[in-house]
Formats: structure tokens, C-alpha cells, sequence
């Protein structure tokens, strides 16, 4: 048996996802825009997979758009965003713990002369409200915020920043990346107050090369991918429709946002009353932090050697984020943590479809690890 706790990075396929794919593949393999009976039945399930997500989001359907992935939602958000309201300012604010494909297009953006604002987070890996508050200005076009940190599991003021916006009169669009977020906490436009929201299909138990993202409004942005105007033109480029049909099917399976919370959060609470008696392990997130990551060291330990020991053993975790692989934390580091902490933390990220027996694998693995290699 393989222990899988590294669902932060990618999830197995659901079996609800798997069997949407294949009968997407064999039986509804036309080109949705076509207009014959093979395009037509695939509109048919493009249809029904958008209205799955779209009800997981907590959104109306015809305002959710699918792309290839949550990067290049992102990136079609971020771009898209600042292209239309570069006229009305320069400033936008962003975070310094987002994930790659928002840091990168910002970085591309101040090279571009935008005032871009990187907020610190706290020791909990969280940017307070304040921060943001001292941050927006009139001139603000873009406020970009992770709802759910993908290393440490913080959970973001998402919604206080709506507010933050409005009280400073920008014409700042929010856009919300909930990548981690989805299928884990209520991420709808109530809840959250985000004009743009960015998914991706394969951290919920879909196939891999879908993502999307639910717009407010028509016209928040200019598309960032030009072609035969698939997606209402948000997004061009024949739509993968096996990819999508498990994306929509694995969206309807994790619904029950509440028992599955509470199943890894039992899961949470076993590993880390187990770790916590060893000297040697520091946890690296808040209580606070959503119970489907957790981020620990081993001090004495480097990262890499204690994911290889653990693999060896069967049990996969992450060196961090998989989206970085070889870089020193870019979210332990703003987080003010020593050198040392940093140099030997992993990433545990748990799934619903986790099970008992592997937590136990998980515990028994890592606490022989930390004990032989460890050092208080």
C-alpha cells in the first residue's frame, strides 16, 4: 500500500471522474461547437459539467468559464484584469505567499511599470485586514488573494477585503485564486465578495488539464487567449471535454463541504497528537489553518532526505509546494521563519479519500523517520 498525503499537489482520480472521462471519450468525443449530432451530444455534457462545478462554486452557471487549468486561469484573471483597467490606475495588491502562477504574472506586471504590493503575512501565514486596508488606494485596479494557502493552509480575509476595497473607492477588481480552497470551504461569490474566482479540476479528484473561473460580469476583462472564441470568448481552444466531464463529476461528489471537513480534520488531529510527543517536530501551521494542510519540520532533517525516507517507506508528502521544487519556500520565508525550520519543513496535505489505515501508515512512518534522523 501507498500512503498519499501530497493531495496539495494532485489528487487520484475519483472513481465518479474516472467513468465520466471514459464515457467522454467513447461516446461524446465531438467538438462541442459543431453543429451535428456528435457536437451536439458533447454541448450536451460541457453543459451538464458546468453546471456541476458551477454549483460546487456556489455560482450561476453561465458565469463560470472552463480553461486548462488553475494556472492559466490565473493568469488569464491577473492579465486580463490589469489590460482593461490599466487606464484607470497602476496599482495592484497581491500577497507574498500566492501561489507561482499569480506571483509570476505579477512580477511580469511591475517589470511592465505597475505598482504591485506584496503583503507579509503573519506568523499564522495569514495577511490581516489591516494590511490590506493600508494597501488599497484609489488607484488600485487589481486586489489578487488566495483563499486558502497551498503550503501552510491559512485561510485568507478574502471577504473583509471586498470591503477594504469599497471603503477606499478603488475600482479594483478582487479576484480570489480558491485552486486550494475548492470542494474544502464555501468559496461562492456570497461568501467571499470576489469578482473573478479561479479553480482547477485536479485538486478535487478530476483528471488533470481543466480549471476555470467564474466572472461576475461581462467585460471585467480582455481575454488572455485568443483564438475561435470557445468560452465566450474568455477563453478560445476546443474544450477537453473528458477532462471537463470529470471535473464535473468529481465537483458533485465533494459537496459535503461539512463531513469531509470533519473527516480530515479527525485525520489532522490523530497525526499530529502522534508527532507533537517528538522533540525533534516543529508544526509550521496555525491552528487556524484549514485541516487539510499541515506544515511541519523535523529539525536536524533537510526536507528532501525526509520525503525520500518517507517514500521509501510508502508514504508520499512534499518538500513544500510541487510548484517550485528546489527553491527554498517563498511562504515559510515571509513568514520570518529560521533558516533551519525552513531547510527541513514538508508538506502533509490529506484528501476525503484518505483512509485510516494510511494515516496510520502515515504516523508510524514518520515517527520512526523523525526519531532515528531528528535532532532536538
Amino acid at each position: 500500500m501507498t500512503a498519499y498525503f501530497d493531495n496539495s499537489a494532485t489528487t487520484k482520480p475519483c472513481d465518479e471522474a474516472l467513468a465520466a472521462a471514459r464515457f467522454a471519450a467513447e461516446e461524446c468525443w465531438g467538438n462541442p461547437s459543431s453543429l451535428h449530432s456528435r457536437g451536439i451530444e458533447a454541448a450536451a455534457l460541457l453543459k451538464k459539467a458546468r453546471r456541476q462545478v458551477a454549483a460546487l462554486i456556489g455560482c450561476p452557471d453561465d458565469r463560470f468559464f472552463f480553461t486548462s487549468s488553475g494556472t492559466t486561469a490565473n493568469n488569464t484573471a491577473i492579465f486580463g484584469v490589469c489590460e482593461r483597467l490599466k487606464k484607470r490606475g497602476r496599482r495592484i495588491v497581491t500577497t507574498a505567499i500566492e501561489h507561482p502562477s499569480v506571483l509570476e504574472p505579477m512580477k511580469r506586471l511591475q517589470a511592465q511599470g505597475f505598482d504591485v504590493v506584496f503583503l507579509s503575512p503573519g506568523k499564522d501565514g495569514a495577511v490581516s485586514v489591516e494590511a490590506f486596508r493600508e494597501a488599497i488606494t484609489p488607484d488600485t485596479i487589481l486586489v489578487s488573494c488566495m483563499a486558502v494557502n497551498n503550503e501552510v493552509g491559512s485561510v485568507m480575509p478574502v471577504a473583509a477585503v471586498r470591503d477594504a476595497i469599497r471603503d477606499a473607492g478603488a475600482p479594483a477588481v478582487l479576484h480570489a485564486d480558491c485552486v486550494q480552497a475548492l470542494g474544502k470551504i464555501d468559496v461562492s461569490p456570497r461568501a467571499l465578495g470576489a469578482d473573478i474566482i479561479t479553480v482547477s479540476g485536479h485538486k478535487i479528484h478530476a483528471l488533470k488539464g481543466v480549471g476555470g473561473l467564474y466572472l461576475a460580469s461581462d467585460n471585467l476583462l480582455h481575454p488572455y487567449v485568443l483564438g475561435g472564441g470557445q468560452e465566450k470568448g474568455v477563453y478560445s481552444g476546443t474544450e477537453p471535454t473528458p477532462a471537463i466531464a470529470s471535473f464535473g463529476a468529481a465537483a458533485e461528489a465533494a459537496r459535503d463541504l461539512s463531513g469531509n471537513a470533519a473527516k480530515v480534520a479527525a485525520m489532522k488531529a490523530r497525526f499530529l497528537d502522534a508527532v507533537r510527543e517528538l522533540p525533534c517536530v516543529r508544526v509550521n501551521s496555525a491552528d487556524s489553518a484549514l485541516p487539510y494542510i499541515v506544515n511541519l519540520s523535523v529539525l536536524g532533517l533537510p526536507s528532501q532526505p525526509l520525503v525520500n525516507a518517507l517514500s521509501e517507506r510508502g508514504v508520499c508528502v512534499s518538500a513544500g509546494s510541487a510548484c517550485k521544487a528546489g527553491r527554498r519556500s517563498h511562504v515559510l520565508t515571509a513568514m520570518d521563519l529560521p533558516p533551519a525550520i525552513i531547510d527541513s519543513a514538508v508538506r502533509v496535505s490529506f484528501s476525503r479519500l484518505n483512509t485510516g489505515a494510511e494515516v496510520d501508515a502515515l504516523i508510524a512512518a514518520f515517527c520512526e523517520v523523525a526519531a532515528k534522523y531528528g535532532k532536538k
